[in-house]
């Protein structure tokens, strides 16, 4: 796979992937409401993928799902200095969402893809509990 020690990629380009593995997995969770319309699909996915939500999700499972070693990961993401301006995001929700996204791609490109399964599906409980 990587021939790189993956703790010591830089945590943008774990974000990187995150941010990948992290659509496909929420444009099959809103597919499977069996929804076909693709205006649709994009509308129900983006509480999913907005940094907000996002953040939302990675703060809430620092306290109480994340292990010492995710967690640790997840602040070097969100405290690593970026040179790119969130659009329409607040620039902590941002940085946080990065963090998520550095945290998903680490825990892919380390072969743990049922703990980054794990994270994803307990991200979306939150999210969706968050939006009632």
């Amino acid at each position: 796979m990587i021939n790189k020690d993956v703790k010591q990629i830089n945590t943008t380009a774990l974000a990187y992937m995150g941010d990948a593995l992290y659509e496909v997995y929420i444009r099959r969770h809103v597919m499977e409401t069996g929804q076909t319309n693709a205006d649709r699909l994009h509308a129900m996915a983006v509480p999913f993928v907005r940094a907000e939500g996002q953040a939302v999700a990675i703060r809430k499972m620092m306290g109480e799902f994340l292990t010492e070693e995710e967690a640790s990961l997840a602040k070097r993401a969100r405290n690593h200095k970026t040179t790119s301006k969130p659009k329409n995001a607040d620039p902590m929700d941002y940085k946080w969402a990065t963090a998520f996204e550095a945290l998903l791609g680490y825990l892919y490109l380390e072969g743990k893809t049922e703990r980054m399964k794990e994270v994803i599906h307990r991200a979306i409980e939150i999210i969706e509990g968050a939006a009632r």
